[in-house]
């Protein structure tokens, strides 16, 4: 090649290094680079002039490398020394160049045979900056990116992770979202590569069209979809934003609804969801076709298994000749006849339902065909996953051993009673596997394995409780055995206590269970005159308690238990004694009554059972249990307490569960009967209800009890008037009852997935109950201040000497009567103002409670809050509209 020519080569080559350059510096906007397809980039490749055919490369020098080696690049091209050369080789070197993505500028020059390549190399990526993303964290964005410090820098790689970003944005429902990169230039050919990112707002659902529906309306089918219209009435919904995929699931939704109707040839012809000029809204339409109603006509059972008699079976299929078809219906009957088919060890039993359609007279025949397969045998079973808990924890639930034959009531039995545990994750379920034979199988169990201790901790201060703490801890699933440790500490100025608990579950790995407690609690009754908080009798209780328990069946079980109590009563004696003895006209009889030391020795049984598929969590099945406790085997306290329970539950259909309970019970004294003013049940024996068994009630808030007004106006000595409304000028004293009964019916109400996850679990709820059956004690009135020689309510003095009580004389000031008899003559320890008692609350009569509330897995632990209103009660109640309850596990 000629001088001149070689000069035009190098002239050209560098005219479009400079296109190139100046290609490189035109960053692309966002929205080009988000749009444009992936299709790998596109270098203006410099066009050499021809070179002769019979030109030969001499020599080839690489200049203006850096990081890469000469050896290096030249590897990437095919040209030789000592080979022939054209212009068609040279332009394949330049798209090599280019291919590799490694240079930002490149040329070649020929100078008679000797080629030099000139070459710029891309940066290096120094750092890559995320800017303006709020709604996605770093560590949600970075993972997906492929550019990365120390990597080199290209425009095909910014374009990708643009991509790739917007893609991000838009599974978050961002359709309008944008990134802009730009590149700052650093020394040492390095870059800082920055995505600018404006997020958008949440693409929603502004409107959903449906075409061809004339059986059913556009509300009817839009109820059924997952995806929401967005609105007042779905602000607050997750399901407003666009999915493809709820996109997918609602047109099965739909399809599901139609064929549990009888239109067996519905279709979705189309849907289309479109997004709005702005990027902000999507319009969803559907195009459906509805097609004919069928009705059921003839529905047979052929079975080729021995043990499984179709005419046994026909009748108890669920569908009739006549019905309208419903499609769920004939899959919830394959189910059925599959679990029924386990029952007889049938594992694998395969059952087909064979359709026959009549589009003349618009009915569909069933055949449900049971094929013939071998009796099934455990061969062996695996359980996996259990890091902490020990095998046999949780092979000893299984209904089912290695060698049994297969039973699918045996498996279903295991999978609740594994549930019950709370061991494991929620919902766990056992694998059904083919064994070595088609006649064996291998239930394979895979556990999750998740908190089983509970803490629960709290402290405060208030004035009237000063500080106070109150604290447990409990392992349920001690040294993964299954043991269950507990302990317990609560403290304040009103309330200590200390219990510490141990329960074997499998004693000697035999299904015997034992355990026990010993504790120690002291217990403050109190009440209020204005907002000062007064104790009335003190209770400290000192014991222990034994109990073991032996099932029966696999549902019924019984349990024993012995425990020893020593309670000594005491009332302030600063307050409530004179004379070293309990005032009854200060305390009242009711107190006075309770004071004292006792032993109670008590043993009991509990007769229990229970068929729910998950002790914790009851989405079905029942709880019965009777149990019966008898004092008196030594000891000075003698009764006998009996008390029922039962629950049920039912699985109202899309996650709804109706939870309804009932409990009641009744103490009966032993030994001398009650005088006629004192019970001979003592009080801190006796039930009490309200919070927590009857929201909406305050503790003890419900059934007999004395309330003492000393709101007494004596402007007329003679007729004083009780001001009854004045609650800052009460006390009141809860005194419990021989018989109590409590039901409540509560529904569980399901949320959304998101809600779901974070552990939300509402509920409604409505509590009936009520406590009753105590001896009216004697009771102080107005009579007892008023003086039968003037007929005048005069306040009571006590003399200290001799106890005798005389009435006050009146007050006068400044020479002039005012009515009040309060005076009382020096040497009286007492100085009572008129007061009155009364009896409220017993009767059998119920009280009722409705309200909500949500249990709340919360990042403190399970947090639990009820609102509630009485909506029955009786006079003398205390109501109370909300509580709460909080813990954590570890």
């Amino acid at each position: 090649m000629n001088s001149v020519a070689s000069q035009k080569f190098s002239t050209r080559t560098q005219l479009s290094a400079l296109l190139l350059a100046g290609t490189m510096l035109g960053w692309p906007t966002a929205s080009a680079l988000a749009q444009q397809a992936a299709t790998p980039s596109t270098v203006p490749v410099p066009t050499p002039e021809a070179a002769p055919a019979a030109s030969t490369v001499k020599s080839i020098t690489v200049s203006g490398n850096q990081r890469l080696e000469a050896q290096t690049i030249l590897s990437y091209l095919r040209l030789r020394v000592g080979q022939p050369y054209d212009r068609a080789t040279l332009d394949q070197a330049l798209k090599d160049l280019a291919a590799t993505e490694l240079f930002q500028d490149y040329q070649i020059t020929d100078n008679d045979g000797a080629l030099t390549i000139q070459v710029t190399e891309n940066p290096v990526i120094n750092r890559v900056i995320l800017e303006g993303n709020k709604r996605l964290k770093e560590d949600k964005i970075r993972p997906e990116i492929k550019m990365a410090p120390r990597q080199i820098y290209t425009r095909s790689k910014v374009r990708a992770d643009v991509a790739r970003i917007i893609e991000l944005y838009k599974r978050q429902g961002r359709f309008a979202a944008t990134v802009e990169p730009k590149m700052v230039q650093l020394d040492q050919n390095r870059v800082d590569v920055v995505f600018e990112i404006s997020e958008g707002p949440k693409s929603k659902v502004r409107q959903i069209n449906i075409i061809g529906n004339e059986k059913f309306s556009d509300g009817d089918l839009k109820d059924e979809m997952a995806t929401k219209e967005t609105g007042l009435l779905t602000i607050l919904s997750s399901n407003t934003s666009y999915d493809p995929d709820r996109l997918a699931y609602d047109q099965q939704k739909l399809r599901l609804f139609y064929l549990q109707n009888g239109y067996a040839d519905f279709r979705v012809i189309s849907a289309v969801a479109e997004l709005t000029s702005n990027k902000q809204d999507f319009i969803i339409t559907y195009v459906v076709e509805e097609g004919e109603r069928y009705k059921f006509s003839d529905v047979e059972v052929e079975s080729q298994i021995r043990d499984f008699r179709a005419e046994t079976l026909k009748p108890l299929l669920p569908m009739k000749s006549g019905d309208w078809y419903d499609a769920k219906l004939v899959e919830d009957t394959v189910e059925s006849l599959s679990e029924t088919a386990g029952l007889f060890g049938y594992a694998f039993a395969d059952i087909n339902p064979e359709f026959r359609r009549d589009p003349e007279n618009r009915t569909m025949a069933i055949t449900f065909n049971v094929s013939e397969s071998p009796r099934t045998y455990v061969e062996r079973i695996d359980v996996n996953g259990n890091t902490l808990t020990h095998d046999k924890v949780v092979r000893r639930e299984f209904r089912l051993n290695e060698g049994d034959a297969f039973n699918s009531f045996g498996v279903k039995r295991t999978e609740n009673r594994l549930n019950s545990l709370g061991y494991f994750q929620e919902n766990l379920e056992i694998e059904r596997k083919e064994g070595t034979t088609p006649d064996r199988i291998v239930l394979e169990t895979n556990v999750e394995e998740k908190p089983t201790g509970e803490l629960s901790l709290s402290a405060g201060f208030s004035s009237i409780e000063n500080f106070l703490m109150q604290g447990s801890i409990r392992q349920r699933n001690f040294r993964g055995l299954g043991q269950q440790l507990q302990a317990s500490v609560n403290y304040s100025s009103y309330s200590k206590s200390v219990e510490f608990g141990f329960t074997e579950p499998y004693l000697f790995d035999r299904n015997i269970s034992l355990g026990g407690s010993i504790y120690r609690r002291d217990l403050n009754s109190f009440n209020f005159i204005n907002n000062d908080r007064r104790t009335t009798f003190e209770q400290v209780t000192t014991g222990f308690q034994v109990n073991t328990g032996v099932p029966l069946t696999e549902f019924m079980s019984l349990f024993g238990r012995y425990s020893l109590n020593f309670d000594d009563v005491t009332l302030d004696r600063g307050l409530y004694y004179f004379d070293g003895e309990c005032d009854p006209l200060v305390a009242g009889r009711y107190l006075c009554d309770a004071i004292g030391k006792r032993t109670t020795s008590l043993l009991g049984f509990t007769l229990a059972y229970d068929d729910r598929d998950n002790r914790i969590r009851p989405t079905r099945g029942q709880a019965l249990s009777l149990s019966q406790d008898f004092a008196g085997l030594g000891g000075s306290v003698k009764y006998v307490r009996t008390r029922a329970t039962g629950s049920k539950h039912f699985n109202l259909g899309s996650n709804f569960i109706l939870n309804i309970s009932a409990e009641g019970g009744y103490i009966h004294p032993l030994g001398e009967a009650p005088t006629p003013t004192s019970d001979k049940i003592r009080l801190i024996d006796r039930f009490q209800l309200g919070e927590p068994q009857m929201r909406g009630f305050d503790i003890r808030g419900i059934g007999p009890r004395v309330v003492r007004y000393s709101n007494v106006d004596v402007t007329d000595p003679a007729n004083p008037v009780l001001d009854l409304t004045n609650d800052g000028r009460r006390i009141d004293d809860a005194l419990g009852g021989r018989a109590y009964y409590r039901g409540r019916f509560e529904i569980d109400i399901p949320l959304g997935s998101g809600a779901k996850e974070l552990g939300l679990r509402p509920s409604v709820f409505v509590d009936v109950g009520s406590v009753f059956s105590v001896r009216k004690p004697e009771l102080t009135t107005l009579e007892n201040f008023r003086d039968p020689t003037d007929g005048l309510t005069k306040n009571l003095c006590r003399n200290s000497a001799t106890g005798d009580i005389s009435f006050g004389e009146q007050t006068v000031v400044d020479g002039v009567p005012t009515g009040a008899y309060n005076v009382c003559p020096t040497g009286t320890t007492s100085n009572m103002s008129p007061f009155e008692e009364r009896f409220y609350g017993d009767t059998w009569l119920p009280r009722v409670a409705i309200g909500a509330g949500v249990n709340w897995n919360s990042p403190f632990g399970p947090f639990r809050i009820d609102f509630a209103y009485a909506l029955r009660k009786e006079e003398g109640d205390d109501t109370k509209r909300f509580s709460f309850n909080v813990g954590t596990q570890f």
